[in-house]
C-alpha cells in the first residue's frame, strides 16, 4: 500500500495558490479514483485504489513546514514504510507545467520536505515535484503564495493530468517505471 501525500497549506486564502499544487493533486487522484476524502486528525485521508492497487490518499491540514507531523503519524498508523511514501509537491526549480519524479534525496530548500524527512528520520520517501516556475523578479516567498494567473490554467491542468498519470503507474509498476516514462517529458 501506497501513502500518497500531498502538500499545501489548509484554509481558504490559500487553496489556489502554487504552493498548493500538492492538495490540488491529491484532489485529481480523488476525483479519478473516486475516493471520498475525510478528516482525521491533521489531515484529511481517503482510502481507495490508485494504479490498480491500494492506497491512502493524504492531505496534511497542518502548515507546510509541519507537514511531517501527519505524515509520521499517519505512516505509523497505517504502517506503511518510508519507501512506500509518495510525497507531491511545488518547485519553483522547475518550469510551470513541468513534472519530476525523484526516488529520494535532498529538500531543495523545501519546508515541507525538511519536516517530513525530519519526522520520518529518513529522506527514502518517493517525491513528485510538480514545477510552478520562479518569478522574473521580486521574493519568491510571494510568488509561491500567489495564485496561478488565468493564462496558467492549461498548463497547471495538463501538469496534474500528467502527475495524477505519473503516480497511477508508480503504484502499478513501481518509480524506476515512472521515472523513465515522465521525466523525459518536457
Amino acid at each position: 500500500m501506497l501513502l500518497i501525500v500531498g502538500l499545501g497549506n489548509p484554509g481558504r486564502e490559500y487553496e489556489e495558490t502554487r504552493h498548493n499544487v500538492g492538495f490540488m493533486l491529491i484532489d485529481r487522484l480523488a476525483s479519478v479514483g473516486n475516493i471520498k476524502l475525510k478528516r482525521s486528525g491533521a489531515a484529511l485521508i481517503g482510502k481507495g485504489a490508485v494504479g490498480g492497487d491500494q492506497a491512502v490518499l493524504m492531505k496534511p491540514l497542518t502548515y507546510m513546514n509541519l507537514s511531517g507531523d501527519a505524515v509520521a503519524r499517519f505512516s505509523y498508523f497505517f504502517s506503511i514504510p518510508v519507501e512506500s511514501i509518495v510525497v507531491a509537491h511545488d518547485d519553483c526549480d522547475l518550469p510551470l507545467g513541468r513534472i519530476r519524479l525523484k526516488k529520494n534525496g535532498g529538500s531543495g530548500g523545501h519546508k515541507g520536505i525538511i519536516s517530513i524527512t525530519e519526522r520520518l528520520g529518513s529522506p527514502d520517501f518517493q517525491r513528485v515535484r510538480l514545477g510552478i516556475g520562479r518569478p522574473a523578479r521580486g521574493d519568491v516567498a510571494d510568488y509561491v503564495l500567489s495564485p496561478f494567473r488565468r493564462d496558467e490554467s492549461g498548463l497547471l491542468d495538463e501538469m496534474l493530468a500528467r502527475g495524477a498519470e505519473s503516480v497511477e503507474v508508480m503504484a502499478s509498476s513501481g518509480i524506476d517505471a515512472a521515472m523513465n516514462r515522465f521525466n523525459a517529458l518536457k
